[in-house]
C-alpha cells in the first residue's frame, strides 16, 4: 500500500471509500473494519467482488447477507488473466441480473484493480470502452489507468465478445 493508499484508508476509518459509477455499480477501496462493512450494507449493497488479495471481508458481510466473492490479484502492473477477468465479470452479472441488487467491485484503493473490473463489467454491458473509461474517472477521480490493465480488458474482450467491434473496444 503506498503514501496516497495509506492516507485515504486513513481518512475514511468509518466510511467505505466508494463511488457509484452506475446506479448499482460502485467502485471503491477495502472494506477492512466493521463500521465499513455496516456502510456497506446500509448503501444498499448486496453483493462484494474483491479484486485485492490483502483482506477478505467475508466474515464481515455475513451478518447483513452480503455476497463477497473474492477475485484476488496482484497489482503488479503485469498483464491480467482472462480467467480473473472471465471470472469476476460472470460473478458481476449474475449479481446485476437480481433486481434489487447493487454491486461493489473493490480492491485496496480503487484505483487499479477495482476500476480495470468495472471497466470489463461495463464493457460486458454494452459501454465503449473510451466512453466506460471516461464514465468511471468522472465518478472516480482517483483511478489511475494502468495501461497493461487496460489492453487485459481489452484482450479479453476481443475474445469474450467477439462480437464487439475492434474499435469499440
Amino acid at each position: 500500500m503506498d503514501r496516497i493508499d495509506r492516507a485515504r484508508a486513513e481518512q475514511n476509518q468509518n466510511q467505505v471509500d466508494a463511488n457509484w459509477i452506475t446506479e448499482r455499480i460502485a467502485l471503491g477501496g477495502w472494506i477492512e473494519t466493521p463500521e465499513k462493512m455496516q456502510d456497506v450494507a446500509n448503501s444498499g449493497i448486496t453483493h462484494i467482488l474483491n479484486m485485492s488479495w490483502e483482506f477478505d471481508e467475508t466474515r464481515l458481510a455475513a451478518p447483513y447477507r452480503i455476497n463477497v466473492f473474492r477475485n484476488h490479484v496482484e497489482d503488479d502492473f503485469a498483464p491480467k488473466s482472462p480467467e480473473v477477468l472471465e471470472r469476476g465479470l460472470e460473478f458481476a452479472l449474475a449479481a446485476l441480473k437480481q433486481p434489487d441488487s447493487k454491486l461493489l467491485i473493490h480492491c485496496v484503493a480503487g484505483r487499479h484493480r477495482g476500476p480495470m473490473m468495472t471497466l470489463a463489467v461495463l464493457c460486458a454491458l454494452g459501454w465503449s470502452m473510451e466512453k466506460a473509461m471516461h464514465h468511471i474517472s468522472e465518478r472516480r477521480p482517483v483511478v489511475d489507468w494502468a495501461p497493461v490493465y487496460v489492453e487485459s480488458v481489452s484482450n479479453f474482450l476481443q475474445k469474450y465478445l467477439p462480437e464487439m467491434p475492434a474499435d469499440e473496444t
